[in-house]
């Protein structure tokens, strides 16, 4: 038997309220540039937790080290897109950073862009 806190979900069914309604109706993030690998840590302010939903304090929460977007939508359950607009609403509010793991400009050592190559291949 379910209790009153229990209203949404039904054993059979899952959970009755559907991704969208948690960007309600949402599709596109405010954020063009998250992709897949985008990594993104909780910002070092304070967010105001009263004013945001569950899911936002839980993507603040995880990611308090660093996870790619792909990360966060699997511990969370959610489809892809319906994270990356709750993530675009929490970078838009400067409760999250959004930022690629590193730059390629950054890495100079051809040797180990060959090496990770190499490896990639073989799987």
């Amino acid at each position: 038997m379910q209790s009153d806190q229990d209203w949404w979900f039904d054993d059979a069914a899952g959970p009755l309220v559907r991704p969208y309604a948690m960007t309600h109706g949402r599709t596109r993030p405010g954020a063009p540039n998250l992709n897949l690998v985008t990594q993104i840590r909780a910002s070092q302010s304070r967010p105001d937790f009263s004013s945001l939903t569950p899911e936002h304090r839980d993507i603040i929460e995880l990611c308090r080290v660093p996870l790619s977007v792909a990360e966060v939508a699997a511990y969370l359950n959610l489809p892809l897109v319906v994270v990356k607009v709750l993530i675009s609403d929490l970078i838009e509010r400067g409760d999250v950073v959004a930022g690629a793991l590193f730059q390629t400009s950054e890495i100079a050592d051809t040797k180990l862009l060959q090496a990770v190559l190499d490896g990639i291949r073989r799987i």
